[in-house]
């Protein structure tokens, strides 16, 4: 499912395609609002979004010097790992 997929899905809850695209980019807005500020989104049923910070590897990127980096990372809540088994 794309996002395109996801927003009609929520328009036929709404009945306006519009008004359920701009929710959707609202959440996203805050979902990304917030790992930025490195701080974890918890939404119950779903699960944890939050920020790693991965190791710096032997090799590097010669073109930042960046060794070590920051990844978004998800975990699924129990009761939506369930619903997926």
């Amino acid at each position: 499912m794309k996002k395109a997929d996801l927003v009609n899905e929520m328009a036929k809850a709404t009945l306006i395609k519009k008004e359920a695209a701009e929710a959707m980019e609202i959440f996203l807005g805050t979902i990304k609002k917030t790992l930025k500020k490195r701080d974890k989104v918890f939404i119950s049923g779903l699960g944890t979004f939050g920020i790693v910070k991965r190791k710096a590897r032997t090799g590097r990127n010669p073109k930042t010097g960046e060794a070590a980096k920051f990844t978004p990372r998800f975990k699924p809540a129990r009761a939506f790992k369930e619903v997926v088994k």
